[in-house]
């Protein structure tokens, strides 16, 4: 593909050339969001080429952003999870360098049963003894949920999620697994500061011996596995639970269900915000994506189409600087980034 009009590639000299529809990777739980964005786009103006918006998972997303400006490259990167710096750096390395973070909302980490299933209630150290490679230093070997708690179901442990490259499985290592990994066990909150990749071993490794599948980006694809196998627990983001609340139940996080309310208040340990970066030189080069970033900023309230999707609304006031970057097209200072 040619290069951008207008738009210098900084990672490549520059060079002329067009392409006329905006084109988005990332998140497959921002996806629906975006997709119903450019809906409205395509909506507003007939002679508007429709979006190209790919599922990719948050990181792999992130590698596709990062890897240049110009026609060649995507516009916009959903996000489950904030960029991380190795992430901005990489992105600098091949000239992207001036990128508009935006939080478009809240999501939830959402486990979820069949209406038939065996009606779970876990915390985060059940979930850590049941799905972390090695808890407690030692090889997991837990088969059916009553190993790693008396007062659980002796059903078999089986969870469906996302990949290693999904916003989601971050978030899961980071809100669910790391907390109860520290509850579980005293030494993992020194080992974060003493030993990073140890503690990151001990914590979020996740069992690769068939208790945790995973499912590749398709959310849908969980919600299908579970009403086949009533006993299996699915991990995806709060939307896709909404969405499908007529065939599956969320499942309760140390007594908190997840919720529109529980996730907004923070009260639902897997709270998260959800973002889109933009590659600021593509905003005048590619047609419509400023109107983008303008629909997204009218629909994310809390009476808006966004949350009738399954999107929930960030406080006013995050919602006020969102608005403001943009407004002012104002880019992201790396420095925040860790």
């Amino acid at each position: 593909m040619l290069a951008l009009a207008g738009c210098v590639d900084q990672a490549n000299g520059g060079g002329a050339g067009s392409r006329d529809q905006i084109a988005a990777v990332g998140s497959s739980t921002v996806y629906p969001f975006t997709t119903m964005i450019a809906e409205q786009l395509v909506g507003n103006d007939p002679d508007a080429k429709a979006p190209v918006i790919e599922s990719t998972g948050t990181g792999a997303g992130m590698k596709l952003f990062c890897a240049g400006v110009g026609a060649a490259h995507p516009d916009i990167e959903d996000a489950s999870r904030r960029m991380k710096a190795s992430e901005y750096a990489q992105c600098a390395r091949n000239g992207v360098r001036d990128i508009l973070e935006i939080q478009v909302g809240i999501d939830g980490i959402a486990f979820a049963e069949a209406k038939n299933g065996p009606k779970m209630t876990l915390t985060p150290v059940d979930l850590y003894k049941a799905l972390a490679a090695n808890p407690g230093g030692k090889r997991n070997t837990a088969r059916v949920w009553r190993d790693v708690n008396p007062a659980l179901p002796a059903v078999p442990i089986q969870v469906y999620g996302p990949p290693a490259t999904s916003g989601t499985r971050d978030a899961l290592a980071e809100l669910i697994l790391t907390k109860g990994c520290e509850e579980s066990d005293p030494t993992a909150p020194g080992l974060a500061k003493s030993d990073p990749e140890a503690h990151k071993a001990l914590c979020t490794r996740v069992r690769e011996d068939g208790v945790y599948v995973d499912a590749g980006e398709n959310d849908n694809l969980i919600v299908q596995k579970l009403q086949s196998n009533p006993n299996a627990i699915g991990v995806f983001g709060y939307s896709y639970l909404e969405e499908n609340k007529d065939s599956v139940n969320g499942v309760a996080i140390s007594g908190v269900a997840p919720t529109y309310a529980s996730i907004a208040d923070n009260a639902y340990p897997g709270s998260r915000p959800l973002y889109i970066y933009v590659k600021k030189a593509h905003l005048t080069a590619i047609p419509g994506l400023r109107n983008l970033l303008k629909l997204y900023a009218a629909n994310w309230g809390a009476t808006g189409p966004l949350v009738k999707r399954g999107l929930i609304a960030a406080p006013a006031a995050v919602q006020a600087r969102s608005a403001a970057i943009v407004k002012n097209e104002t880019v992201m200072d790396p420095a925040v980034l860790s």
